[in-house]
């Protein structure tokens, strides 16, 4: 947990100086993610469950990612799977504004 809490840090403190502080994660949640991962991240949307997403919602599951691996995940998409990449959707800034808004889903 302390790692976590370090980690949220040193990526809000980067936030800043990069300009990804003043992305709206929601917002990009919304438009990009919401559709399969749903709107709390529990992957409780018919296309979730259909494709058997990751719940965000539980620690336990987002404690197996780094923060790195989860913006490479979000960014080159996940082979083997229907998770595409958004690289050309979506900024670096914007990714990791989404990964610190995927770790406050846990519970």
């Amino acid at each position: 947990m302390k790692k976590y809490i370090v980690l949220t840090a040193a990526s809000l403190v980067l936030g800043s100086l990069t300009g990804f502080a003043a992305v709206d994660a929601k917002d990009v949640w919304d438009k990009q993610c919401k559709k399969c991962h749903g709107e709390t991240g529990a992957a409780d949307t018919a296309l979730g469950k259909k494709l058997e997403i990751m719940d965000y919602t539980k620690a336990a599951s987002l404690a197996e990612f780094s923060d790195e691996q989860l913006f490479t995940m979000t960014k080159d998409g996940v082979e083997g799977s229907k998770m595409p990449g958004f690289e050309k959707k979506l900024s670096d800034d914007e990714i990791n504004a989404l990964v610190v808004y995927m770790r406050g889903m846990a519970k």
